[in-house]
């Protein structure tokens, strides 16, 4: 099972939904960098779940815990960091559905991959494994802040309601993190008739990574769209990804779908600040289309463990619609990805390349 991410930024994370505690281990950052706990928990915070009716009732404080990695005053010491973050409201007494598949999550595949029934709200493919990402998220958020990099995620569609002023400051205060503030209460409808009907709702959520140099990525493989498509796709719900314009560039011509260039670089973002798979030093812009929460109180047909048809309706605490606490996770993502950019050899390159133009 693979459960490290990254070349000179690694993660490794570890911890089940439903059992003491998950986890992530940092490796490869600089000695030196100043760590703070509360930023790391304000990051957590923006994760947790049981802050409002769109996510899920579950009390957790998803405090963090630095085992190791840190000075006495709070500096790294250059070897792995560890961080912890214990579960205080887990359940798994066993219930009806436990010898159930739950159609849309990965107890199916699990158990024919790994002959596992189904474990308890999920195992290691719950959501809730993404508390340790954002963690280590928090972490390479220190290291790209200095440089002037920023990461922001909001959400710009909820089921048919789709937002056209997109205001990220207030995207922070709404409980959908809805990005509109004209169409926040419309989504907001859309959400709470799916959940009278026992029902969840999709999503859409933009991330804009602004600050990047132009020319961080590689050419051919490691492409920076490539990289932030793979930290997107692990997470579970993301069943799309698009950079700029993305999908609507199919149908143009190139006359209409090129960045023209000027003196300083593009003079459109179209491509979304990524041309031939280097950055370009415009706002990288993607959108992760999320599906519904599998979870649902409807019922819907399954089988056994024993292979025999059934039915089954999850009661359990779940999120009605994923962008909202899904967001800090993209963002957390896109941050590994780039300190793993950063930290590797290609960032040296443009250094020296800075230099000799100088």
């Amino acid at each position: 099972m693979s459960n490290i991410f990254g070349h000179n930024f690694r993660i490794m994370t570890f911890g089940e939904s439903h059992g003491p505690g998950l986890g992530v281990v940092v490796d490869g950052l600089p000695a030196g960098l100043k760590l703070s706990l509360a930023d790391i928990q304000k990051d957590l915070d923006r994760r947790r779940p049981g802050r409002s009716i769109f996510s899920s009732p579950r009390q957790e404080p998803d405090q963090a815990e630095i085992l190791s990695g840190l000075t006495r005053d709070s500096r790294t010491n250059g070897a792995p960091l560890a961080m912890l973050i214990r579960n205080q409201d887990q359940d798994r007494r066993p219930t009806d559905n436990d010898h159930k598949f739950r159609p849309g999550h990965a107890d199916w595949v699990y158990y024919q991959k790994y002959g596992l029934k189904p474990q308890p709200g999920g195992g290691r493919s719950s959501g809730r494994e993404t508390v340790a990402r954002v963690a280590a998220g928090a972490v390479a958020r220190a290291i790209l802040s200095p440089l002037g990099i920023k990461a922001e995620a909001y959400t710009v569609a909820v089921g048919g309601i789709r937002a056209e002023n997109i205001d990220p400051e207030f995207a922070e205060l709404d409980p959908l993190r809805f990005a509109d503030r004209h169409l926040a209460r419309e989504a907001h409808q859309e959400v709470e008739a799916a959940m009278s009907e026992g029902d969840s709702v999709g999503s859409v959520v933009e991330v804009s990574l602004t600050g990047v140099p132009a020319g961080w990525g590689e050419p051919v493989f490691d492409k920076i769209n490539a990289s932030l498509g793979l930290a997107f796709f692990s997470i579970g719900a993301v069943r799309a990804v698009e950079f700029g314009e993305g999908l609507a560039l199919a149908g143009l011509r190139g006359s209409a779908a090129n960045d023209p260039l000027g003196p300083e670089g593009p003079l459109s973002n179209r491509h979304g600040g990524v041309m031939g798979g280097l950055s370009t030093g415009l706002p990288i812009i993607a959108r992760l289309y999320i599906r519904p929460t599998p979870s649902i109180s409807k019922e819907q047909r399954s089988v056994t463990v024993g292979g025999q048809p059934t039915t089954i309706e999850s009661h359990g605490r779940h999120d009605p619609c994923l962008a909202p606490r899904l967001a800090p996770v993209a963002e957390a993502m896109a941050l590994i990805c780039l300190a793993d950019f950063h930290l590797g050899p290609s960032s040296h390159y443009i250094a020296i390349n800075q230099s000799v133009a100088d």
